[in-house]
C-alpha cells in the first residue's frame, strides 16, 4: 500500500511537475523539522516548480532570441555615456512598454552604446516572459526577402506577431534599395499598435530618407514607429575608438628599455 506522499508524486510525474516530484520527500522532511503548515509545505513545493519553469523559459527564450552577445544594463559604462537617460533606460528594463506595445529608438553616431542597451532591454524582456528576435536591418531584409520570393511574406509577418520584441539593429549602415525599404516597411507597419520594435539607427530621423531609398517610405515608417516610442538620442565619441586611442596613448607613453 503506498503513502499518501507517494501518491502525490506519482500524481506530480502524470501532470509533469519534476521539480514537484523529486523535492516532495525532502522539502516534507524539512517541513515537519521546522513545523510548517500545510499551505507553506504547498507553497515551498510549487514555488520551486515555478521558479525552474521560469528558469527554464528564460533560457529558451534568450536561445531563440539570436542575440550576437550578452550585453546587460549592468555591464553597461554609464560614465562613458552620461547622455544616456538612465532612468528612463531603468523604466524600459521593466518591459512595460511591452505590454503597450510602445517602441524604443536608440539614435547616435557609431560606438555609443545603442546596441549594447538593444541587446540589454532583449534580455531583460525575456527575463520577463517575453519572446524576442534580434536581428541587423540587413538580415531582416534578407529574412524578408526569402520569404517574399517563395510567396511567403504575408505568413511570416503574421508569424512575427507571436513575437513581443523585435528589434532592428543597424538601420542606415547599408542603404537598402527601394524593394528592400518596402519590406523594412512592411515589418514596422505591420506591427503597428500590435506588437514592439526597438530600432538603432547612426542617422537622424531627417537623413532616414538617405538609406530608404524613398523620402515617402521613410517618413511613413518613422509616422508608425513614433505614435508610441520612446525616442533616446546617444552623444559622444565611439567608445571603441576612444578605448583604442586611449591604449595607443599610454604605449608612446611608456618609456623604452
Amino acid at each position: 500500500m503506498t503513502s499518501p506522499l507517494d501518491d502525490a508524486i506519482h500524481a506530480a510525474r502524470v501532470l509533469r511537475l519534476p521539480i514537484v516530484a523529486d523535492m516532495a520527500e525532502t522539502l516534507a522532511d524539512q517541513g515537519r523539522d521546522q513545523h510548517w503548515s500545510f499551505e507553506e509545505y504547498v507553497a515551498a513545493l510549487l514555488g520551486r516548480q515555478a521558479a525552474a519553469r521560469e528558469s527554464n523559459g528564460t533560457t529558451t527564450r534568450l536561445r531563440r532570441a539570436h542575440f550576437p552577445r550578452v550585453s546587460t544594463l549592468d555591464d553597461f559604462n554609464w560614465a562613458y555615456q552620461p547622455s544616456a537617460p538612465r532612468p528612463l533606460i531603468d523604466h524600459l528594463a521593466t518591459s512595460t512598454f511591452i505590454t503597450k506595445a510602445d517602441n524604443v529608438i536608440l539614435l547616435g553616431p557609431p560606438g555609443v552604446g545603442k546596441t549594447h542597451l538593444a541587446i540589454a532591454l532583449g534580455i531583460k524582456a525575456c527575463q520577463h516572459g517575453h519572446s524576442v528576435v534580434f536581428k541587423t536591418a540587413m538580415d531582416w531584409i534578407t529574412d524578408l526577402s526569402d520569404a517574399h520570393a517563395n510567396g511567403m511574406l504575408a505568413a511570416r509577418l503574421h508569424d512575427l506577431d507571436r513575437t513581443a520584441l523585435v528589434i532592428i539593429d543597424e538601420l542606415g549602415y547599408l542603404p537598402l534599395n527601394a524593394d528592400a525599404a518596402n519590406l523594412m516597411f512592411q515589418l514596422v507597419s505591420a506591427r503597428y499598435e500590435t506588437g514592439s520594435i526597438i530600432i538603432t539607427s547612426n542617422l537622424d530621423f531627417a537623413r532616414w530618407g538617405e538609406t530608404l531609398a524613398d523620402p515617402i517610405i521613410a517618413a511613413a515608417l518613422i509616422d508608425r514607429l513614433v505614435h508610441h516610442a520612446n525616442i533616446i538620442a546617444l552623444k559622444g565619441d565611439s567608445y571603441r575608438t576612444r578605448n583604442r586611442r586611449a591604449q595607443q596613448t599610454t604605449t608612446l607613453r611608456t618609456p623604452t628599455e
